[in-house]
């Protein structure tokens, strides 16, 4: 479908402009994800997320030139949950695939696209209390090794296993004793394994141990070492050469680069100050690939934009490929020969599956993530800006003015601005297309996406900035970004609000119950309580706050100062919370202690839960319901009429507040 308007621009409100964008589109097109991809020499495979099947994740394989079919059969959803997040949920050899079940966790073994799956990993006592993520086959197919998470009394014991492919003898563990565990890799012949390892109160990537030790012919490990990493060094994606060299990933110079061991002695294959690595939040991330000549295609990150590069190891010479993509996701990037297989986006084009061969310099699309084929004249392209920030250092975002070449703003009128704030809070907002912040562009409605202190793609004294200081500079940071813009003179002052999911959503109530810039707020499964957060959260996160805030329990304190709920009676702004009933990182609790507060004060608001969402909305119709809520929400709030036809929500006490 091709969306062409009307040629003759109409005067109208800013909000209530007709858009091609729509809550269905969001839904239906806006949510399709791609990742975890990989090639042979019979094709690619990628992991794709299919909001309209419940946000199932399937696995998808197609010839270099072919149609893509579906590898699982219906039904069967290719994730785990190992840390929550999951990632790592499917690996190959050669045809023969390996996937976790979302439903029980197990393991299971496909032959062929279409093929019966397998179970090759024992029946848990209950559905999920045995995980596994992040394998690779070895020993001539015979055996596989990857993270085990086991849950039951107390918190889950995350180790590494080793089990045969048939499934013929239940896993064996070959390390334990550190609390988390990922990228288990062997090499080439076999014979030595590479792991990641790190303890709480680290997270991956502030700090984190890139492991080696010789493997035997039933997987057992011996002569374990450490090869690089430490508590304030995070490696990321160790991976071995076809020469069998050890290659990783270190943040060790501020700046994340390639590194290689070999005899004994650590190598930088480049200096670059970009980031070539990535948070960890899931398993098997992949940023570097290497080529059949030697040469290694690599994505690195400058100022939060991606691009790819190809690295001549024996010159130290980076060739960049001009590409109009700047976001690379899950991030996946692999190579079979000269071609490449990744999924990017650019800033006028949605996500896809691109293959690239880097000879022929030919391209092609497997798949996009969406048909609808908009008119570049609807889409409003980032402007890179700067502003004075917390404590007077520059901050960054993306600045998305309102664009829609069918509508014009009444004279005199300033849009409404909404200040987006990224959840983790490690990582980044790109300038790749997002309908969702077109959605609010093409209704005449600014959006600035943030890169507040802390975030990934500036380096990691940029990202530092937040250590033990969550809850100020990123609250500083968006109440600068909406001054600026105010002061700039382009929205208006009185109808900007702030916005976020999860860590976002955090900053967001602090920000609604601390500043004054903010005429209104929307929560996406926001941390409310940082006390009740820390004993509340999953084993991955559940010391990230340490981090974050300060030492538990020695500044519990600060914990309450920095807690939303504490300054809840601040609150005064209109502001709508949206949750997931099933969400095991952000429990509803956090979102319900607000509530309570709004409602007890009688303070405007809306509460909009999800039956059978987790942390983050997967399902068509909750992305839907609550793309239209948000809508809604503003209309209401900032007195425009949004277009189309929206499921309207009721918000507790505004009219009592207007009267």
């Amino acid at each position: 479908m091709r969306y062409v308007g009307r040629d003759v621009p109409t005067v109208a409100p800013y909000g209530s402009w007709e858009s091609p964008i729509t809550t269905e589109v969001i839904a239906r097109e806006g949510a399709v994800a791609f990742g975890y991809l990989d090639a042979s020499g019979d094709g690619i495979y990628w992991v794709e997320g299919r909001p309209e099947e419940d946000g199932r994740s399937v696995l998808v394989f197609s010839t270099w030139a072919g149609e893509p079919i579906d590898v699982v059969p219906a039904e069967f959803n290719v994730r785990t949950r190992v840390h929550e997040y999951g990632g790592g949920a499917w690996f190959r050899d050669g045809r023969v695939v390996y996937c976790s079940s979302f439903d029980d966790g197990r393991l299971y073994r496909i032959e062929e696209p279409g093929a019966e799956p397998m179970p090759i990993t024992p029946e848990p006592p209950e559905p999920n209390t045995l995980r596994y993520a992040d394998g690779r086959v070895f020993a001539a197919g015979r055996l596989i090794v990857c993270v085990r998470e086991t849950h039951g009394e107390g918190e889950p014991v995350n180790e590494l296993v080793v089990l045969p492919s048939d499934g013929s003898v239940e896993p064996t563990v070959i390390s334990a004793g550190r609390d988390f565990y990922a990228a288990p890799r062997p090499n080439p012949d076999g014979t030595q394994l590479a792991w990641l390892a790190w303890d709480h109160p680290l997270m991956p990537f502030v700090g984190t141990d890139l492991c080696l030790g010789d493997l035997a012919a039933d997987g057992s490990i011996s002569n374990e070492r450490r090869v690089a990493g430490s508590e304030t060094e995070s490696i990321f994606q160790p991976e071995w050469s076809p020469r069998g060299i050890l290659h990783f990933v270190s943040d060790r110079t501020g700046w994340s680069n390639l590194y290689a061991e070999e005899g004994g002695k650590v190598l930088a294959l480049t200096h670059e100050e970009a980031e070539l690595g990535y948070p960890q939040w899931v398993f098997d991330l992949s940023r570097y690939a290497f080529l059949a000549d030697g040469r290694i295609a690599a994505v690195f990150t400058r100022n939060a934009v991606d691009g790819l590069e190809v690295l001549d190891p024996e010159s130290g010479e980076l060739e960049r490929i001009e590409l109009p993509y700047t976001r690379y996701y899950s991030p996946s990037l692999r190579a079979y020969g000269s071609r490449l297989v990744f999924s990017a986006a650019s800033p006028t084009a949605s996500s896809a599956v691109v293959t690239l061969d880097l000879e022929s310099g030919q391209q092609r699309v497997a798949r996009w993530s969406t048909e609808l084929q908009l008119d570049e004249r609807y889409l409003s392209i980032a402007e890179a800006v700067d502003f004075p920030g917390a404590d007077g250092l520059t901050s960054h975002g993306f600045y998305y003015p309102p664009k829609n070449p069918e509508f014009v703003g009444p004279p005199g009128e300033l849009p409404p601005l909404v200040v987006s704030v990224h959840g983790g809070p490690t990582a980044h907002v790109s300038t790749a297309l997002d309908l969702g912040i077109q959605l609010f562009t093409s209704r005449g409605i600014a959006v600035v996406d943030l890169n507040y202190g802390g975030s990934t793609g500036y380096g990691r004294d940029y990202r530092d900035r937040l250590r033990g200081r969550w809850g100020e500079v990123d609250v500083e940071d968006s109440s600068a970004a909406a001054g600026y813009f105010a002061e700039r003179g382009d929205v208006d002052p009185l109808r900007i609000e702030i916005t976020g999911g999860s860590a976002g959503g955090y900053t967001t109530l602090l920000a609604l119950a601390l500043r004054d810039e903010f005429s209104a707020g929307v929560s996406y499964f926001g941390v409310a309580d940082l006390v009740t957060f820390h004993g509340e959260t999953h084993k991955f996160e559940s010391q990230y706050d340490e981090y974050l805030v300060g030492p538990w329990p020695d500044a519990i304190e600060l914990y309450r100062e920095r807690s939303p709920v504490t300054h809840a009676e601040s609150i005064s702004r209109p502001l709508l919370l949206l949750q997931g009933l099933e969400d095991k990182i952000v429990p509803p609790s956090q979102s319900e202690q607000i509530v309570e507060a709004l409602a007890r004060r009688g303070v405007p608001h809306a509460y909009v839960a999800f039956e059978g969402e987790g942390h983050g909305f997967r399902k068509a119709e909750s992305v839907k319901r609550a793309t239209e809520a948000h809508l809604s929400f503003l209309g209401q709030v900032f007195g425009f009429e949004p277009a189309g036809k929206l499921e309207p929500i009721h918000i507790e006490n505004l009219e009592a507040v207007r009267q």
